[in-house]
């Protein structure tokens, strides 16, 4: 067979796979310039509201199109570092320089919480904002400042347990509390440690994780939400503070999960995490309804489920980077499927804030549903800061992974490269049906 025929019937069988399982997603690049472009628009008009300044930090949308506000120094508060991290990454889109002016003032607002070691938010509160700083300016400000933070965070350790102590607002129900998000702070730890802190800090971030994954992960792969133990490092309770019971999976709960466990392989390589994030993924994708995007609580009854998109775009951001982590190609491609379908649902007139009276970037989210604990629950189909964040994070990663390392065009492969999937079928089946001549014996 000739290298051309070679070619062209590799190119049939690849679009011919293509067409007969589909295409994996609806999402492209022209859906990602316009979700961004409609993000720096809701950004941009918030940043530049008078009755907004930097020492107020958006949180959650409002009937009447407002946002609720945080003070900078509210320390019960964990949502402050959101909006500077949009702004950053506005600034990293768009190379505008009020963006990075705006990004500059709200977070030097934090920077009065960076000895607060009243809870474990710490890490939410100073990664967004001082992280991304850091990351695209290299001003060594922003790294002392995170720095400091980190050795704030190491001091909620508890070296009995080995877990990160979530926060003080609990006590006395409370003794030692382990909680699903403190997996997102962990990266404070984790970075500080390869950046002039104290190693023992990924230490302490990695024990945290190992818990939570023999504490706290089901076999199954669902998560409970809080494990609360005593002083001497026993188990008291497995409960849940967010989600509809003590037995039931939190939906961004799992999400958390998701994105911490891939964030704590990149920074350690320990294939223990990989294999974590893989098992709360697989929970999670094997859960979602249609439009990849959950239900606030995987185990709410009917009445009571509310799509959270804020957890559909922490996942869209994660799997993205998940699916470059594992080895097995079909996995991998699931997970960059998944997630772009995510991406697909977040960025339609069914999600995007687009036209409404939102301030935010996506409708949709739950802070905190109806529960027990909080019977009139807390900012129930709104747009939340940290769900925008992550949105545009997941937008960002899915534009850079477009930007390939100039591969011969001859060596572009994947079904978006594949001219007419149909006819590639067409064609495969005709090639495969087709009248064969005998080879000569011994040829």
């Amino acid at each position: 067979m000739t290298m051309t025929r070679v070619t062209h019937f590799g190119w049939l069988l690849v679009g011919g796979l293509c067409a007969l399982t589909g295409s994996a997603h609806a999402f492209d690049e022209e859906k990602a310039d316009h979700a961004l472009r409609f993000a720096q628009e809701q950004v941009s008009r918030t940043a530049s509201r008078p009755d907004i300044p930097p020492n107020l930090y958006p949180k959650t949308s409002t009937d009447e199109g407002n946002w609720t506000l945080v003070r900078d120094d509210d320390r019960v508060g964990w949502t402050q570092g959101f909006f500077p991290g949009l702004l950053w990454l506005m600034y990293e889109q768009t190379d505008d320089p009020s963006f990075k002016e705006k990004a500059d003032a709200w977070t030097r607002g934090l920077e009065v919480q960076k000895t607060s070691t009243e809870s474990h938010d710490v890490g939410f509160k100073f990664f967004p904002s001082y992280g991304q700083a850091y990351r695209l300016t290299e001003d060594p400000y922003y790294r002392d400042v995170l720095l400091t933070a980190a050795s704030s965070l190491a001091k909620r350790f508890d070296s009995t347990v080995g877990i990160i102590n979530c926060c003080d607002w609990n006590a006395p129900e409370w003794q030692v509390p382990l909680v699903t998000d403190t997996m997102m702070n962990l990266e404070l730890l984790f970075w500080g440690a390869q950046n002039g802190g104290d190693p023992v800090w990924r230490d302490m971030a990695l024990s945290h994780a190992m818990k939570t994954l023999t504490d706290m992960v089901r076999p199954d792969g669902g998560t409970f939400h809080v494990v609360d133990y005593d002083h001497a490092g026993n188990i008291r309770s497995r409960k849940t503070f967010q989600g509809y019971s003590d037995d039931s999976t939190w939906s961004r709960g799992q999400a958390w999960a998701i994105y911490g466990y891939t964030m704590a392989y990149r920074y350690t390589r320990d294939p223990r995490m990989l294999e974590a994030a893989q098992k709360v993924t697989n929970y999670y994708l094997d859960r979602l309804p249609p439009d990849f995007v959950p239900y606030w609580d995987f185990d709410a009854p009917p009445d009571q489920q509310v799509k959270d998109s804020s957890a559909a775009a922490v996942v869209a951001s994660a799997l993205q980077e998940l699916s470059t982590f594992v080895t097995d190609p079909g996995v991998a491609q699931r997970y960059q499927n998944a997630a772009l379908s995510m991406l697909d649902s977040l960025s339609s007139p069914d999600y995007l804030a687009e036209g409404t009276r939102s301030p935010g970037i996506l409708l949709h989210g739950v802070a905190f549903f109806r529960t027990p604990i909080k019977p009139t629950g807390d900012a129930i189909d709104k747009s939340l800061i940290y769900g925008d964040y992550y949105f545009v994070e997941a937008l960002l990663r899915f534009k850079q992974a477009q930007k390939p390392e100039a591969p011969p065009e001859e060596e572009e492969r994947g079904c978006a490269a594949v001219p007419g999937g149909a006819l590639a079928v067409a064609g495969l089946m005709l090639w495969l049906l087709r009248p064969r001549r005998r080879a000569p014996v011994g040829a």
